[in-house]
C-alpha cells in the first residue's frame, strides 16, 4: 500500500471566523497554519485566499501574496491553488492564479447543486482548464462529486484532454447536493474508479461530519486523505478543533497505529507524477 499523502484544506471559501475563529485569514495566518500542518504529517497544501476582511478571493496578487509567504516558511510544502473559488465567481476569475505556477490545481468535473446555489462548471469550461493545466505544466486534482463524473473524466482521459499521468482523483463527498459520505459510496466509487481508469490516484474529503469516517476508510482502502476547516470545523461532535493541525495529526496517528506510512514530500511527489521540486518553476 502507497505511502499516505495528507491535504489539509486550511481554509476553503465558506467558512467564516464566526463558524471557526480559528480559520486562517491572511498570508501570515495561512503560511502558519501551512506550516503546523506539514509538522503534523500533511504534504499538500489545497489553498483558497481570502481578503483581509474574510471576503473569498481570487485575486492573482492575493495568490501571490500566500504562495510567496508559505514557500518562504515551509518550502517542501506541495501547494494546489483551488479553481473553484466561491460558488458564483466568473470563470477566467476562477482560472487566473494558474499564471502563479503552483504545483496543482483544482479541474471541477462537473456542474452540480451546491446547497441553494448551483456551482457550475460547464464542459466547455472544464476543457478549457483542463488545456491550460496542460500549457503551464500545472498538475490537475480532478474534483469528482458523483459517479457519473468519474465517466466523464474517463472520455476526456481517452480523448487526451486530460492528460497527465498519474491523474489524481478527489472524491469530495457531503456536499448537499452530491454523494454523501456514506461508507457504500466510497467504496462504490472507488470501484468504479479502478475499473474506468485503472492508473489513477484517490483521495477523499469527507464534508462536516463525514470527514473522519471517509478518512479511515481511505486509510484502509489504499486512498489518501484530505482534512481541514474547508471541509469541517469539528474535531468532536459539538466541539470544535483548536486547528487544522489538530486534524491532521488526528489521521497522522491513526494511519501510524494502523501501520500506514504518511508520504514524505518527496514520496508525495512521486506517487502524484510532480516534479521533484517547486524551485525551477519560480
Amino acid at each position: 500500500m502507497e505511502p499516505l499523502i495528507i491535504t489539509t484544506a486550511i481554509t476553503g471559501a465558506e467558512t467564516t471566523k464566526e463558524h471557526q475563529p480559528n480559520l486562517p485569514i491572511t498570508p501570515e495566518q495561512q503560511a502558519h497554519d501551512a506550516k503546523e500542518c506539514f509538522d503534523a504529517g500533511s504534504t499538500v497544501l489545497h489553498l483558497h485566499v481570502r481578503e483581509d476582511d474574510g471576503t473569498p478571493s481570487q485575486r492573482l496578487e492575493r495568490f501571490a501574496a500566500v504562495i510567496n509567504k508559505v514557500r518562504e516558511t515551509v518550502p517542501e510544502m506541495i501547494i494546489q491553488i483551488s479553481t473553484g473559488g466561491a460558488v458564483g465567481v466568473p470563470f477566467d476569475e476562477r482560472i487566473a492564479p494558474l499564471k502563479l505556477l503552483p504545483d496543482m490545481a483544482t479541474l471541477n468535473a462537473g456542474t452540480l447543486n451546491f446547497g441553494d446555489e448551483v456551482f457550475m462548471n460547464s464542459p466547455a469550461d472544464i476543457e478549457r482548464l483542463a488545456a491550460y493545466c496542460k500549457e503551464v505544466e500545472v498538475a490537475p486534482e480532478v474534483e469528482v462529486y458523483e459517479s457519473g463524473m468519474i465517466d466523464y473524466v474517463a472520455k476526456l482521459k481517452k480523448k487526451k484532454i486530460v492528460k497527465h499521468d498519474p491523474l489524481h482523483i478527489q472524491f469530495v463527498l457531503g456536499v448537499p447536493g452530491g454523494m454523501s459520505g456514506k461508507p457504500k459510496n466510497l467504496l462504490y466509487m472507488a470501484e468504479h474508479l479502478r475499473e474506468e481508469i485503472p492508473s489513477a490516484t484517490w483521495g477523499v474529503a469527507g464534508i462536516g461530519r463525514w470527514q473522519l469516517s471517509c478518512g479511515v476508510m481511505a486509510l484502509v482502502m489504499g486512498g489518501h486523505i484530505r482534512t481541514g476547516f474547508e471541509d469541517n470545523i469539528y474535531y468532536h461532535k459539538n466541539f470544535l478543533a483548536e486547528s487544522n493541525s489538530q486534524l491532521v495529526a488526528r489521521i497522522a496517528r491513526i494511519a501510524k497505529e494502523y501501520g500506514r506510512p504518511i508520504a514524505s514530500p518527496q514520496q508525495a511527489r512521486k506517487i502524484l507524477g510532480l516534479s521533484s521540486s517547486h524551485k525551477k518553476r519560480t
